[in-house]
């Protein structure tokens, strides 16, 4: 049997939400605007926004949206840290101060949802967050994937 959500829980899907809020501005705002890819970076973060509405909602199930997201966004962060370090070439580019900026803001945010989402409970069953999760990676690629073809990357 498991744990139903507490209050806490409650408030954390509230804090989840604004989490994928953050990122969603972040990446649409300071990146997109900077960078001339507003619709890339929206198409990029539509998964995020079923974390807002579940997260807003209250709902605990926000938790099985926000992981595989925050995981996603938070190694896409490492992965241009570890290019701008000189580190590893697993992403490259340019990126201007405002980028180098949004990634420490969307990792932050990432890390922090992500670390809220492990504490809080759900009654739903596991096989049911799983599927959830699983489709929500899958809804992150594919996303993500969509946003760098050329019609979409450019605009």
């Amino acid at each position: 049997m498991q744990e139903q959500p507490s209050s806490a829980d409650e408030t954390r899907a509230i804090i989840l939400a604004s989490g994928a809020l953050v990122t969603i501005l972040a990446l649409v705002l300071g990146v997109g605007l900077v960078s001339s890819g507003v619709l890339r970076h929206l198409v990029q973060t539509i998964p995020s926004w079923l974390t807002v509405y579940l997260g807003f909602r209250r709902k605990t199930l926000a938790k099985w949206t926000a992981l595989p997201v925050c995981l996603f966004w938070f190694g896409i962060m490492v992965c241009i840290w570890l290019f701008l370090l000189g580190w590893a070439r697993i992403v490259t580019g340019h990126f201007t101060e405002i980028e180098t900026a949004m990634t420490i803001i969307v990792g932050s945010a990432s890390l922090f949802a992500f670390i809220q989402a492990l504490r809080m409970k759900s009654a739903s069953r596991w096989w049911v967050n799983l599927l959830i999760m699983a489709a929500t990676f899958f809804l992150q690629l594919v996303a993500f994937r969509v946003s760098l073809l050329p019609g979409i990357a450019n605009h």
